[in-house]
């Protein structure tokens, strides 16, 4: 695993527009690979997106999750939801895996793809879907950086 910021994981960072083959593989990008290549979780996203977690942080997520009560149906709900989906994968010799079905269906997936780095996990979209959404979030993107990071400086 590539390390920096002071030792932890490096961040997955950029994007990176491949196309699906016809049977639903993904060639991951190869900035991505070392961080997938002993294993990952694929799930559905926020957005009509597909999650790639490595293993690690799909542990730590579900970790918290599960910290949620019982008795919450709101933490039940994402639970489900977030597992139900849930596909292990370990990417073949050439950075490929598989995307089922169901989450293809889910994401909108057809064969041109936007593959994002989102810190600690890569996000599929379709790629017309992403379009739209960068095109959506642009104006707020500035309007909102002082609310999300009110200390920093550019």
């Amino acid at each position: 695993m590539n390390e920096s910021f002071g030792g932890s994981p490096s961040l997955l960072l950029g994007t990176y527009t491949p196309r699906l083959d016809d049977k639903g593989r993904l060639i991951l990008p190869a900035k991505f690979r070392g961080q997938l290549a002993s294993g990952l979780v694929m799930t559905r996203g926020q957005e009509r997106c597909l999650f790639l977690l490595p293993m690690d942080e799909f542990r730590r997520m579900y970790d918290q999750i599960r910290q949620a009560p019982v008795t919450s149906k709101q933490a039940r709900d994402y639970l489900r939801v977030f597992l139900s989906g849930a596909s292990d994968e370990i990417p073949d010799k050439q950075g490929r895996i598989s995307i089922p079905a169901a989450l293809r269906t889910y994401a909108g997936l057809d064969r041109d793809v936007a593959v994002i780095g989102a810190g600690t996990r890569v996000e599929i979209w379709d790629a017309g879907a992403w379009e739209a959404y960068l095109a959506d979030q642009e104006a707020e993107y500035a309007a909102t950086a002082e609310e999300v990071l009110p200390a920093l400086r550019f």
